[in-house]
């Protein structure tokens, strides 16, 4: 059997004996009515929780709207026309508008890449900007001592407007929602301390309730208010099936119990040998990224088995602080003792990853 799997902006193939194939999983069988632009536009007159985007928006407002940055897959080229055309309706002046990109810890954007990401027409005609640490306002403490330290951009906006692709994120259960706020444009100081409870177990991939970095994320959300969301689930092929529009809250809820529909496989029996994908550009563009796929694959394997990871990582491993610890740590076990559980490296070196799995990247 030949497998195809995203690598880059391209794919690469694997062939495999087919006495040696346990199983592919592929995504369960959904139908979408209505894909990307149409499915945009849907959510967008049938807000959950919420009032139409052009009935929130005033005249002479500040909006800022926070989209990702080019490591997600979020199509904003495609969603922002619908978005913007609601805040024109709304009587919002293009002046009046700011696309915050937001960065977290991530390297910053080239003009290409700005332009690249929301499309020569809105480029031309709405101020976009990436998130900056050194400009922030602070808003106050979440009861998880989490400081909310928030790109000013936003923390000054009279409206704020979150955008975002909805997957299974491997200690945040989900992306989406308020995460576009903690991290998206956040400090590094807090997003450390709400990354820092990725170590409990209840920090894991579809888990919402009892997970304390989603709750955390949420809380954060209360200190400065989304007033509209616009979250999209992507296909294997990176379609638009399915968007949720509204209350920050409700509206992603349901995205996420979308998500399990499409995403959700059950598996009979644990693997020796698990070949995983991060899915291709933009989720390989580096190790910091591709590594996420990792967390999906453990649960396929078995006591002992081995998974291999077929990332791009054109961009090497990604992030300064990520990149020297995985370089000059001597083991697993000492990187995750020096960390002290701190940050998102120990994912890939805590239990059962370091016991179970022997991995290796595809160059």
């Amino acid at each position: 059997m030949v497998i195809e799997l995203g690598y880059g902006k391209q794919h690469t193939s694997v062939t495999i004996p087919d006495g040696n194939m346990r199983a592919v999983l592929l995504p369960n069988d959904v139908k979408a009515e209505l894909t990307d632009r149409e499915e945009v536009a849907r959510a967008l007159q049938n807000p959950i929780g919420s009032r139409r985007l052009r009935d929130i928006v005033r005249e002479g407002e500040k909006v800022c709207i926070i989209t990702s940055d080019i490591t997600r897959p979020m199509p904003s080229k495609l969603v922002l026309p619908l978005i913007l055309k609601e805040l024109q309706l709304a009587g919002a002046e293009s002046a009046d508008i700011t696309i915050v990109f937001a960065l977290g810890n991530h390297r910053p954007h080239t003009e290409e890449e700005k332009r690249q990401l929301v499309g020569d027409a809105v480029y031309e005609t709405v101020r976009c900007v990436d998130s900056d640490q050194q400009r922030i306002v602070q808003l106050g403490t979440t009861s998880f001592g989490t400081p909310v330290d928030v790109f000013e951009e936003a923390a000054n906006a009279d409206r704020i407007i979150c955008l975002g692709n909805i997957e299974y994120h491997y200690f945040a259960g989900y992306s989406g929602g308020a995460k576009a706020v903690m991290p998206g444009v956040s400090t590094a100081a807090a997003i450390q301390a709400n990354h820092s409870k990725m170590v409990e177990d209840t920090s894991a991939a579809g888990r919402i309730d009892g997970n304390n970095v989603r709750a955390d994320i949420d809380e954060a959300a209360d200190f400065i208010k989304i007033d509209f969301i616009l979250n999209v689930v992507l296909d294997e092929k990176k379609r638009i099936i399915k968007a949720v529009a509204g209350d920050h809250i409700k509206a992603h809820r349901e995205g996420c119990a979308f998500l399990d529909t499409l995403y959700k496989v059950k598996i009979r029996q644990r693997a020796d040998i698990v070949l995983v994908s991060a899915g291709g550009y933009p989720k390989d563009i580096n190790l910091y990224q591709a590594q996420k796929a990792l967390d999906n694959a453990k649960h396929a394997v078995r006591d002992g088995g081995v998974v291999i990871l077929a990332a791009s990582c054109a961009e090497g491993l990604g992030e300064e602080v990520f990149e020297r610890w995985m370089c000059s740590a001597k083991s697993p076990c000492e990187m995750v003792e020096k960390i002290q559980q701190k940050h998102k490296t120990h994912r890939l070196a805590r239990r059962p990853l370091h016991r179970q799995i022997g991995w290796a990247l595809i160059p």
